[in-house]
């Protein structure tokens, strides 16, 4: 693989157990790797080195790590019918729109998706893909990784539960819970890469209390622990996700958790903006993950995730952008910049319950959560969300000459990024390869992409396929 020089950067925000922010400083990448890093006074000959990004302009961050999506919504963004509603009347008028879904809508939704993510800086995301019509596989997902060169977690959704039985989701768009287990096996088997630095994970994720049984949680569990590989789901989205998990489960939605075995190291939960004092303790306590999504909390009126008490409690926290239906972007350094201001408004609204004022969410801290606190989540904290020596060259480089950088960069580069407008990033790097190279896309053409995805999107809200 080629050699890598980021050369020169304004500042590198490493990310390290330290917090060191390095300034005019390189870092060397050899066979997807970070080998070293170079102070002001170190020199390396450029002629040893395949390609030097010149970087006397930028400042340097892990690439982000996205912990929450569901990428197929990219489809229907925007879609006027559900465009004020809460979670579960969204869900209930998109899942006749949902049930259109073909391969190919798939397999571009997630190009889309991902492709806005790494021109973000985000350079490894998750995906619950839950719906499976029409011959749809999650190999439709991880093909659209492989193409454009991220660093994928696909997580084997699920819904078992339909509207005759109880849950939400119509009955024609649920799938029978022995299949269930058995594909995610067979996913696990034939996808899952547990070496270092791997391009591919897989996960299990049986998708929300209101449309799976309690026996397909709990087998869902072993089955993930038998072969080592992480969990993920849905839990404590809003109110009405309350409610439902306390009528028919006679519990909180933490106490369904860990009745049945979804709490642990292994496990990453959605949302959780309704999770009460004895769930966080339990949660701190048992570290379980939690992926913090707040434009799509915001969007869906769900409420404000306690960030800093969460994260003063010991809860591993990780962002996730949600589906492109409910978010409706998947822009990563915005979604940091909205954590740290909704977590800053929350102080105002009361909803911590303690006494924090704005200096207790800074842009650094929004930012470690992106990277650091995603890596952790996804079971992936000593490979990613540093930059290191050993760790993979996971890098996002923005500039900080332009128009939205003017006057707050010259001051503080690094904070400038979650306190300044957000940009895209002019340098994206996974494994040691750009991907994203002055802002454009190297792995694929954007624009024949966007047209068939719109093309796709028509179709499938005309309700043909």
């Amino acid at each position: 693989m080629p050699t890598l020089l980021i050369h020169r950067a304004r500042c590198i925000a490493t990310q390290d157990d330290a917090h060191t922010e390095l300034k005019d400083a390189s870092i060397l990448v050899r066979d997807g790797r970070i080998e070293r890093l170079l102070t002001a006074d170190e020199h390396i000959d450029m002629n040893t080195v395949d390609e030097v990004i010149d970087a006397r302009h930028h400042v340097v961050i892990p690439g982000m790590v996205n912990t929450h999506h569901h990428m197929v919504q990219c489809l229907t963004r925007a879609i006027p019918q559900v465009q004020n509603a809460e979670l579960f009347s969204w869900l209930r008028g998109l899942y006749p729109i949902w049930s259109g879904l073909t391969p190919e809508m798939v397999l571009v939704s997630n190009q889309i998706a991902m492709a806005e993510l790494l021109l973000s800086g985000c350079t490894t995301s998750s995906d619950h893909l839950y719906i499976y019509p029409n011959g749809i596989r999650l190999e439709d997902s991880i093909e659209a990784a492989h193409t454009i060169g991220m660093r994928f977690t696909a997580t084997r959704g699920a819904m078992s539960v339909g509207q005759s039985k109880g849950g939400l989701p119509p009955d024609h768009v649920v799938e029978d819970e022995a299949f269930i287990l058995k594909e995610s096996q067979r996913l696990i088997e034939t996808w899952h890469d547990a070496s270092f630095g791997a391009m591919t994970h897989v996960a299990v994720a049986p998708c929300s209390p209101f449309s799976v049984s309690q026996d397909l949680m709990r087998e869902s569990a072993k089955l993930a622990r038998s072969y080592g590989v992480r969990m993920h789901t849905h839990l404590a989205e809003n109110d009405h996700d309350v409610a439902y998990t306390r009528e028919k489960f006679n519990c909180t939605p933490a106490e369904y958790a860990q009745d049945l075995g979804w709490v642990g190291s292994d496990v990453w939960h959605a949302h959780c903006v309704k999770l009460d004092d004895e769930g966080t303790y339990l949660f701190a306590k048992t570290r379980t993950g939690i992926a913090h999504c707040p434009c799509s909390n915001m969007r869906l009126s769900s409420g404000i995730l306690p960030l800093r008490k969460l994260l003063n409690a010991g809860v591993p926290v990780g962002l996730g952008v949600d589906g492109s239906a409910s978010n409706d972007a998947a822009h990563m350094l915005n979604e940091a910049r909205q954590a740290m201001l909704l977590s800053r408004v929350g102080r105002a609204l009361d909803d911590f319950g303690c006494d924090h004022g704005p200096a207790e969410m800074t842009p650094r801290n929004a930012l470690r959560i992106a990277t650091r606190g995603g890596a952790q989540v996804l079971g992936r904290a000593h490979e990613i969300g540093q930059i290191k020596p050993g760790y993979c060259a996971d890098l996002a480089l923005f500039r900080t000459d332009t128009l939205g950088m003017a006057g707050g960069a010259i001051h503080d580069p690094v904070g400038a990024l979650l306190l300044c407008a957000s940009d895209n990033a002019d340098y994206t790097v996974v494994n040691g390869r750009v991907v994203v190279r002055e802002g454009r896309l190297t792995t694929v053409d954007l624009g024949p992409l966007i047209e068939r995805h719109n093309q796709l999107a028509m179709r499938l809200a005309a309700g043909g396929h």
